[in-house]
C-alpha cells in the first residue's frame, strides 16, 4: 500500500462524491500517482488514465505537448506542466487532470533549474489551467518523488474542496 493511502483515498472518495474523473499526466513520478490511487480497491469509478511521459517525445506524442514549449521553456517548467495537464484531459474522458514534471536527483539540476524542483499542472474541465511550482529538500530520489505524489493528490483534494 502506497504511504500515501489515506491522502489518496480521501481524494477518491471526494471525487466519487462529486462524479469527478481523473487522469495523470506523470513525468518525474513515473506513474507513482496513479499507483497510489490504483492501489485502493474501486478507485477504477475515479480513475480513468494514466499517462507516463518520461520523455520529451513521449510529451509530444502521447499528450500534445508543443515542440516549441519544450524548446522554449524546456520539460520543466510551468508552460509543459499545463500543456501536460491539458494534454491528458483533452486525450481522457476524465474532468479533471494532473501533471507532474520535475528533477528527482541525483543528478541533472542546474543553477536555474536545481534538483528537487517539480512543477504540477492542474486541468478541469470548464476552468483555466493553472502551474503550481513546488521545491522539495533533494535528501534523496525517493523522498523528491514521494513528495511529488503527495504534493499532487493534495493540490487535486484542494481544487475539489475549494469553493
Amino acid at each position: 500500500m502506497s504511504p500515501h493511502a489515506d491522502l489518496a483515498r480521501a481524494l477518491l472518495e471526494a471525487c466519487a462524491a462529486e462524479g469527478i474523473t481523473v487522469s495523470t499526466a506523470e513525468s518525474c513520478t513515473g506513474g507513482l500517482i496513479s499507483a497510489a490511487l490504483t492501489d485502493i480497491a474501486g478507485s477504477s469509478i475515479v480513475v480513468d488514465r494514466g499517462f507516463v511521459t518520461y520523455s520529451n517525445e513521449a510529451k509530444m506524442e502521447m499528450l500534445g505537448v508543443a515542440e516549441a514549449t519544450l524548446s522554449a521553456h524546456g520539460a520543466v517548467s510551468a508552460e509543459t506542466a499545463r500543456e501536460m495537464a491539458a494534454g491528458a484531459l483533452s486525450r481522457s474522458k476524465a474532468t479533471m487532470a494532473v501533471a507532474v514534471t520535475g528533477i528527482a536527483g541525483p543528478g541533472g539540476g542546474s543553477e536555474e533549474k536545481p534538483i528537487g524542483l517539480v512543477w504540477f499542472g492542474l486541468a478541469a474541465r470548464g476552468a483555466e489551467v493553472v502551474a503550481v511550482q513546488r521545491l522539495f529538500e533533494p535528501k534523496s530520489r525517493d523522498h523528491v518523488r514521494q513528495q511529488t505524489v503527495r504534493t499532487a493528490l493534495e493540490l487535486m483534494l484542494a481544487r475539489l474542496t475549494r469553493p
